[in-house]
């Protein structure tokens, strides 16, 4: 398979148990993405872009198109693996938000410390929550457009309809810095029923727009606190 040359798009490292919850819901989400395994005969009537290979090589992680992910997420089975998985994608893209699954609870500083933004522990919940970050709280079917989604872990994500509110509206993601501000990532925007994924420095948040922003239960109150009136 040639690289993949998308742009903004979501890569899945571990298609195991995990990996397998976390693809069907992005699949039902409509949420365009790739999927790294070495297992061959996982992907067979696979109907979504994959790569046959170790998530823990460079190689591999540039023909998934890993510089060009907006977001990573690992699922890998061995922290070892998830950790250097981390290490080679933080290298390939600084600006993706990686998402990572621990095995260990001993592991969790260890991961974090490899370059994750967010991490899941206790497998039974994993792939839930992992799903939960980057297509639950965009899909528009939600009703209640506004609530908090609380996660494991004391992460959480806050949605919010974008008002006239100066520091928000018309501005980019570049703009508004909210990693640097607050600590919070936009990870999704819903506008006019349409996901988007693809979340840049140059993407431009409009008024109405519902963002998607992840953080700890202590910086998402503080973005409550400066944007939510």
């Amino acid at each position: 398979m040639e690289n993949i040359t998308y742009k903004g798009h979501l890569v899945v490292l571990g298609y195991g148990d995990v990996g397998r919850r976390v693809v069907e819901t992005l699949k039902y989400a409509n949420i365009k993405f790739t999927v790294v395994d070495s297992n061959t005969h996982g992907f067979e009537n696979a109907d979504f872009n994959y790569v046959i290979g170790n998530a823990t090589e460079e190689d591999i992680l540039i023909q998934a198109g890993v510089p060009n992910a907006s977001t990573v997420i690992v699922s890998l089975n061995d922290d070892t693996d998830v950790m250097f998985a981390i290490l080679i994608a933080r290298d390939l893209n600084p600006q993706s938000t990686i998402i990572a699954r621990a095995n260990s609870y001993k592991s969790i500083d260890k991961i974090y410390k490899a370059g994750a933004d967010y991490v899941a522990a206790l497998p039974i919940v994993a792939g839930q929550m992992l799903a939960k970050m980057t297509s639950d709280c965009l899909d528009a079917s939600c009703k209640k457009m506004d609530e908090d989604i609380m996660l494991y872990e004391g992460i959480e994500i806050e949605k919010h309809t974008v008002t006239s509110h100066k520091e928000l509206a018309n501005k980019t993601v570049a703009d508004i810095d909210l990693r640097k501000k607050i600590g919070c990532t936009v990870i999704g925007i819903e506008r006019d029923g349409q996901i988007i994924t693809d979340i840049l420095p140059s993407t431009v948040i409009l008024k109405d727009d519902i963002i998607a922003v992840v953080g700890g239960k202590e910086e998402i109150s503080k973005f409550k606190e400066k944007y939510v009136k």
